[in-house]
């Protein structure tokens, strides 16, 4: 199977990593929709830069003949935040590089989760890459968004 014959939006990991599969594409920022709502308005005059981003699925020799699973995401993204100094819009830049291990079940993924660096995640039908990158861009999230040098500061009260 080509890469082009894998639906991000329902992959099969399983055959996307047996294919040695890479997709790659851009999604609109307002495509995600809790994303959407930690997002500032954008200004007319500066549109919000698409969500860019890079799978790749691949397997490795596990013991016993075994194979994992694994995926790799990339993705950069240019998001308008709300500053929390001054309150106006600032393009907070996210780049994120994740892997991911798949395995059978609950029990296993929650005792290798603890003792891997990669994120551990259970086999689905179909994996939803969208949703994924949309949740791996909101723990990026930064906890209190700001300019490094806001324009100008807030007036006391």
């Amino acid at each position: 199977m080509k890469s082009r014959d894998f639906d991000a939006r329902r992959l099969d990991v399983r055959a996307f990593a047996e294919a040695g599969g890479e997709l790659r594409g851009q999604w609109s920022a307002a495509s995600f929709e809790r994303l959407r709502e930690a997002m500032a308005e954008p200004a007319e005059s500066a549109p919000v830069a698409p969500v860019r981003w890079h799978a790749r699925g691949f397997e490795i020799p596990g013991h016993g003949g075994a194979s994992q699973v694994r995926l790799h995401l990339q993705a950069e993204a240019a998001l308008p935040l709300v500053c929390q100094r001054c309150l106006e819009p600032c393009i907070h830049v996210l780049t994120l590089e994740r892997h991911f291990l798949f395995v059978a079940g609950e029990a296993e993924a929650a005792e290798l989760d603890a003792a891997l660096e990669h994120d551990v995640l259970v086999f689905s039908r179909e994996l939803d890459l969208h949703q994924l990158l949309e949740d791996e861009l909101l723990l990026d999230l930064p906890l209190v968004p700001r300019h490094d040098a806001c324009r100008e500061p807030l007036l006391p009260l």
